[in-house]
């Protein structure tokens, strides 16, 4: 018996694919001026705050949530707009979302394709489901390349079909028509994914009636609710009755649905910081653009890629000096010294841009 014990291993029992990949890695970040995981930087008004923890205190969490978050669906339904005849699914934040629609189409050799670089959950979560993965290169200054995507499309016949709008780590928005042309030359589904639609110019929300096979996904992470972890995929009744069966049951918890039914009651005040971010992006933007031997990237996030010489060391400058952005050096070809910073507080932005020139000037 324990010669048999001996050789139950992982190497043994997990897929080969599962065994190669990494697991998603989170910095440590006590003490740091934290700008690197998209969070909003701001608090809540403290009126609201207070009214928060009024409901919280009177919820029962000893009960189970509503399992349909109806009430919550409704509220959401109210401040997207949403078309007409469509529906809501909710995810614990967009992550499990993918992952449920990886899973309804894993049929053996089915396809998921994406566009490089972008959100590495879409490769991830293939993996996960082992479901094949094909990835389009962008073009050199980030922008959708078309033909490509159009020969990858007719070659691989992929059931799913993922692009960030605007798109993670690289923060422009893609061409509109060309999306357009893609869902159009698709024989599965797209989903346009818009965790950062608070802080863009465009939208394919209002568009989710002109496609059949068209899916919009939105997080309210990057809104101010990163903590609660919620997400919603919009679209067609036909396909989310479909998904909703492999939805675990109470997956948004009491105290999700409750806090975040009345931050959407007050989706005014979450827009306003969302402003205060957009001008803030553009002050950061700008002082990057000034800052001799860094290109910015122009950005419709909340977040600013920009590359620079030796990026590795300027990250671990950065840290010494008690800022942590995010380290892209490494992840992909067309990441080579890349660097990737959250917009933050005024004062937060003026700390980040004097630690980095700080930086930049000690490795001259």
């Amino acid at each position: 018996m324990s010669s048999l014990r001996n050789t139950i291993t992982p190497e043994r029992l997990i897929r080969q694919e599962i065994l190669a990949l990494n697991a998603y890695h989170v910095p440590p970040s006590t003490g740091m001026i934290k700008l690197d995981a998209m969070e909003t930087p701001y608090l809540l008004p403290e009126s609201l705050r207070a009214q928060l923890a009024q409901l919280v205190a009177g919820a029962e969490i000893n009960r189970y949530p509503d399992a349909g978050a109806h009430s919550l669906k409704e509220r959401i339904r109210q401040v997207t707009a949403l078309p007409s005849g469509m529906d809501v699914l909710l995810g614990n934040g967009s992550d499990e979302i993918i992952q449920l629609l990886a899973m309804a189409v894993a049929k053996p050799d089915a396809v998921l394709l994406s566009v490089e670089p972008s959100f590495v959950m879409y490769k991830m979560i293939a993996a996960f489901t082992g479901m094949s993965y094909v990835g389009v290169q962008l073009s050199e200054d980030f922008s959708l390349d078309l033909p490509a995507m159009l020969v990858a499309i007719e070659q691989h016949q992929p059931a799913l079909v993922f692009l960030a709008y605007p798109n993670n780590p690289t923060g422009n928005l893609f061409d509109a028509d060309a999306i357009k042309q893609i869902i159009e030359a698709s024989p599965g589904l797209v989903v346009v994914d818009e965790a950062y639609y608070a802080f863009a110019s465009d939208s394919f929300l209002p568009l989710l009636d002109e496609y059949e096979n068209l899916l919009v996904m939105r997080t309210f992470s990057k809104l101010g609710m990163a903590g609660l972890r919620l997400g919603f995929l919009a679209g067609s009744k036909i396909w989310l009755e479909q998904l909703e069966k492999l939805r675990l049951p109470y997956n948004v918890g009491v105290l999700s649905q409750l806090v975040a039914e009345t931050l959407l009651a007050n989706h005014d005040v979450l827009l306003q910081q969302a402003e205060q971010i957009k001008q803030d992006r553009a002050w950061l933007y700008e002082r990057l653009v000034g800052t001799v031997d860094v290109h910015a990237y122009p950005s419709e996030a909340n977040f600013v890629l920009f590359r620079v010489g030796q990026a590795t060391k300027v990250f671990e400058g950065l840290k010494q000096r008690g800022v942590l952005i995010k380290n892209l050096n490494g992840g992909h070809p067309a990441l080579i010294d890349c660097l990737r910073v959250t917009v933050g507080t005024p004062g937060q932005n003026e700390a980040f841009v004097v630690a980095l020139q700080d930086t930049i000037n000690h490795l001259a």
